[in-house]
């Protein structure tokens, strides 16, 4: 892992910090760049996004695809816990925190937002940073690789249908012409553009394409940092005024990442596949795409929502939840080959 992903919660929380205090400071500038919008999506923000994700869709393989027949058990039980199960239990375990356990601490409005962003999240499974938790695990490449592949491929055509359908039993209106501007804007054209890209760098050798990869690599966190600062410029009015909200938002959050993460695991183990399948397979249903979950909660509900706070807050405990995940499944190596 290189500097700026070992210290993510670091430099997010640096980030939250600067929005914050600018956002007080400067509320007038922000408000301006608040109305640079089509369709509700913020050409700002956009700019962030593309810029985050763009290198993580070059690195992608989709090429890949036609070898998930050789892993056919841990690629099912990966899309079965990203897409059967994931989404569901997030949604789930918003409304049982934020309608019932959190009631009293939580009005009507904000908690439904929150519940929002928790479903946006749990919609987006992991893309990049599935690669760097599979390396810390000896995972195998061939597997990781397909299976991003495949859920990417995947994501393209369900992200907006089970977004508003889950929006939908939540009793959220569902924005569609914003909903599907944000796919086509944050998956469709930057997966088609880095492709073109990534063939262009690679007829010039795999040795300038990963030259080029170190180059751009940093885009990506420096982008994500920017765009926190922008939305906790907006939220930190709220935040000072709830600084309990934070932690209220975690606990549902963390409590997703630990049980798909065991289940993915555990069926792993229950089918035969070996450890260095189940591990990338358990770590992709954990983590989020949480890029693609920031951008739809900033373009469906603004800057301002609970929606956009509680996906942000998705982004300030990815990396330490993952790394404990990592952490067990590389301790318990042992008792999962016994098994």
């Amino acid at each position: 892992m290189g500097l700026f992903e070992r210290f993510l919660t670091v430099w997010v929380g640096l980030g939250i910090l600067a929005g914050v205090g600018l956002g007080l400071l400067t509320p007038g500038t922000f408000q301006a760049i608040a109305g640079f919008e089509i369709a509700h999506v913020n050409l700002v923000v956009a700019v962030f996004i593309w810029v985050m994700i763009y290198p993580m869709m070059i690195q992608i393989d989709w090429t890949s695809i036609k070898d998930v027949g050789k892993r056919p058990g841990g690629l099912v039980l990966t899309l079965v816990v990203n897409w059967l199960i994931k989404p569901f239990t997030m949604a789930a375990l918003g409304v049982l925190f934020f309608k019932y356990v959190f009631a009293p601490w939580v009005d009507p409005q904000s908690a439904t937002e929150y519940i929002a962003g928790m479903i946006l999240l749990g919609v987006a499974p992991c893309t990049a940073m599935v690669f760097v938790w599979s390396r810390l695990t000896n995972g195998d490449p061939l597997f990781t690789l397909s299976q991003v592949a495949l859920n990417d491929s995947i994501m393209i055509v369900a992200f907006a249908p089970l977004v508003a359908f889950l929006l939908g039993i939540s009793a959220i209106i569902v924005p569609w012409d914003t909903l599907f501007t944000s796919v086509v804007l944050y998956i469709v054209i930057p997966v088609i553009l880095a492709q073109l890209w990534r063939k262009s760098l690679l007829k010039k050798g795999q040795a300038h394409f990963d030259a080029t990869m170190e180059k751009i690599g940093p885009w990506s966190i420096s982008a994500l940092l920017a765009t926190l600062v922008l939305l906790f410029a907006f939220q930190g009015k709220a935040i000072i005024e709830q600084p309990l909200i934070i932690a209220l938002l975690a606990v549902p959050i963390l409590i997703q990442v630990f049980f798909n993460s065991a289940l993915a695991y555990w069926l792993n183990r229950a089918v035969g596949e070996k450890h260095n399948v189940a591990c990338p397979s358990a770590l992709i249903g954990a983590s989020n795409f949480f890029e693609l979950a920031v951008a739809a909660a900033i373009s469906l509900f603004g800057f301002e929502s609970g929606a956009a706070l509680a996906t942000v807050v998705g982004v300030l405990i990815e990396v330490p939840a993952m790394l404990l995940v990592v952490r067990v499944v590389n301790a318990s190596k042992g008792w999962y080959e016994r098994g």
